[in-house]
């Protein structure tokens, strides 16, 4: 059985693997949960790519229902002929629940993907969850990096669907007579962006799920930019010896500054990540030519930023 969505809906899709330059002959491996947006997904795939799909749901092993929803998603591969596997991690969900789960899920696609011979891992984000994410995002203040959202390409993990909305989905899946499960922590307001799922549900407001794709794809190509200009100066503005880095970020743009920064305190230190208000503040002291730490760098401001581990700290005899 196979199911054979709108020719538009199969055209767009293909479009988007186009973009996301995945070969012809590649397999796939299409993250499915059982919701309406991960089973239209899979649907998608398997019209746009027969024979070079495999499906793969997690089962966190967080609720009583999911094992049964696991198999629920195996019945329906087995109706379409799809490959299909079972993937439960092999240590307890403990901790900030959301983000251990995630971080599970994905080294367990990860490593389904490499053991099935599938280049690729699509999962079934869209563009309500675009616009939810640059919403949130603008909330915390964050910057153009931040507010590029959900990369349509991060690895080996593809996201086909960010120029599709919810509603086209659920249609999609209604249209093809295929029940979907629901995960009640999609409802939970205590997660953020179920919070803000619900207030763009009830408010009065201008903002359209396919006009934040269209603003994340821009801003994302605006974000490659400085990244590829930050690249470009740093080649001739960044110097590194065995225990020391000196930037000259004269002239340039603040933004361009920033990231110059940013890149020099990595080459010292590579696992230390400063944000935000930490990163402006430590912009302006170097700006003033005055000294600051970070994690422990100690950085130098002037004409020339200078940047170097602290010394360690004597210990009292």
């Amino acid at each position: 059985m196979q199911v054979k969505p709108d020719p538009d809906f199969l055209d767009r899709f293909n479009a988007a693997l186009v973009k996301l330059h995945v070969p012809r002959e590649d397999r796939i491996m299409v993250a499915v949960s059982g919701g309406p947006d991960s089973l239209a997904l899979l649907l998608l795939a398997d019209a746009a790519r027969p024979g070079q799909i495999m499906a793969a749901t997690v089962d966190h092993q967080l609720r009583p229902e999911s094992a049964n929803e696991a198999a629920y998603v195996a019945n329906i591969c087995r109706r379409l002929e799809i490959s299909h596997v079972i993937l439960t991690p092999g240590v307890p969900i403990e901790g900030n629940i959301q983000s251990s789960a995630r971080t599970a899920r994905y080294a367990l696609l990860h490593h389904a993907a490499a053991e099935h011979a599938c280049p690729h891992v699509a999962t079934a984000h869209h563009a309500d969850d675009q616009l939810e994410t640059i919403l949130m995002r603008l909330a915390r203040g964050s910057g153009v990096d931040g507010l590029s959202a959900i990369r349509p390409h991060n690895g080996n993990i593809i996201r086909p669907l960010l120029r599709f909305t919810k509603q086209e989905l659920v249609g999609l899946c209604e249209s093809a007579a295929i029940e979907t499960v629901s995960d009640p922590s999609n409802e939970n307001p205590d997660f953020a962006r179920v919070a803000m799922r619900q207030w763009l549900a009830q408010a009065s407001h201008p903002l359209r799920a396919d006009r934040a794709a269209r603003t994340a794809d821009a801003i994302a190509e605006a974000a490659d930019a400085l990244a590829w200009m930050t690249h470009q100066f740093a080649q001739e503005r960044v110097t590194k010896t065995d225990a020391e880095v000196f930037c000259d970020a004269t002239g340039l743009p603040a933004e361009l500054q920033r990231r110059l920064l940013l890149h020099s305190i990595a080459l010292i230190d590579p696992f230390l990540e400063p944000r935000g208000d930490a990163v402006d503040h430590l912009l302006h002291k170097m700006e003033s030519g005055a000294s600051a730490m970070i994690g422990d760098i100690l950085c130098r401001g002037g004409a020339c930023w200078h940047f170097t581990k602290a010394p360690a700290r004597r210990t009292a005899q």
